[in-house]
């Protein structure tokens, strides 16, 4: 029997399409998507009724990752920058810090100091041949804001902030399990020094 296709050419077409899908293969197209980073900063975030999101995906014991992260901007909006750094299990360290330039409110900037967080652990982990859905991360931050509205306590009102926390959950949803832990600046500036 040969299936017949019909183009999709807008994007209402194309969510019909994909919640047509069957849950596994839904979440199968999302797991590609994210794997694709420059993909994830584009795809259409889905409403939070189209695509669930688990925000307690708890898990016992230590973490195999732990993210720290951090972001600002020089002016509101000003010039964006951020830092995060990459704890492993075995204690290993890395920080990066990151510019984003002009016209970024310190929101969005923490924001995408977590995405490039994330992707980069997601990167590393595949680059190693294994797959996020076998590690288990823990973020760490002091941003109230992008923690509570990643987690649905607070409500993302303005479209660029939906559209990140869509992403940050897109890339949390890939691991095993995760926890979202607020912590106190000072935590903060120890890990990343500012």
């Amino acid at each position: 029997m040969t299936r017949k296709w019909t183009p999709i050419s807008t994007a209402e077409e194309a969510l019909k399409a994909i919640l047509a899908l069957p849950k596994a293969e839904r979440a199968r197209l999302f797991d590609l998507m994210a794997r694709e980073p420059s993909l994830a900063r584009y795809m259409m975030s889905p409403s939070p009724r189209q695509l669930a999101f688990d925000v307690s995906a708890e898990f016992e014991g230590a973490p195999d990752y732990v993210v720290v992260f951090d972001g600002g901007s020089e002016g509101n909006p000003g010039f964006g920058y951020g830092s995060y750094a990459v704890i492993t299990r075995d204690g290993r360290q890395r920080v990066r810090r990151l510019d984003f330039g002009d016209d970024m409110t310190n929101n969005e900037a923490e924001y995408d100091t977590l995405i490039a967080a994330l992707e980069d652990v997601s990167e590393r982990v595949e680059a190693a041949g294994k797959r996020p859905a076998d590690f288990t991360v823990e973020v760490r931050g002091d941003s109230s804001l992008v923690l509570r509205q990643v987690r649905g306590e607070w409500k993302a009102k303005d479209e660029r902030m939906r559209r990140r926390r869509d992403i940050v959950r897109s890339l949390l949803s890939r691991f095993g399990g995760y926890r979202l832990v607020e912590q106190p600046r000072a935590e903060t500036v120890k890990v990343l020094g500012h």
